[in-house]
């Protein structure tokens, strides 16, 4: 003989209808779309088989987001973009005077470095 469960009456719902959702989303955020973004986001939502406004939540969870440089980062940033320049000058600078008037700037800016290197050295005494 087989047991069967007996359930006792369902909660009394005076409005009747759908049961209340676990979770309440009460929060709204507004974004403005192009149409072309709006499609996109249809479209992939409608692949993956969901509402696109679940897909929007979902997308935004699992979004990596790359932070802004810092300004130390930005400070390197200028750095090498001046040694660029200075390098596409030198390279300018080769074709037109050639290699070896090239090296021999090279060599005094290389000297003149080294001799301000030396004095921020003392100053730091």
């Amino acid at each position: 003989m087989e047991k069967t469960e007996i359930k006792g009456p369902k909660p009394y719902n005076p409005k009747g209808g759908r049961p209340p959702k676990k979770i309440k989303r009460q929060s709204q955020l507004m974004v403005r779309l192009t149409e072309t973004e709006r499609f996109l986001i249809e479209e992939k939502a409608k692949d993956a088989g969901m509402k696109p406004s679940a897909w929007f939540r979902q997308a935004a969870k699992k979004a990596k987001v790359i932070a802004r440089l810092k300004p130390d980062d930005l400070r390197y940033l200028r750095t090498l973009t001046g040694m660029a320049n200075n390098l596409n000058q030198l390279t300018h600078l080769a074709h037109k005077e050639g290699l070896t008037f090239i090296r021999q700037c090279c060599k005094e800016l290389l000297l003149e470095i080294d001799l301000t290197l030396k004095q921020l050295s003392i100053d730091d005494r």
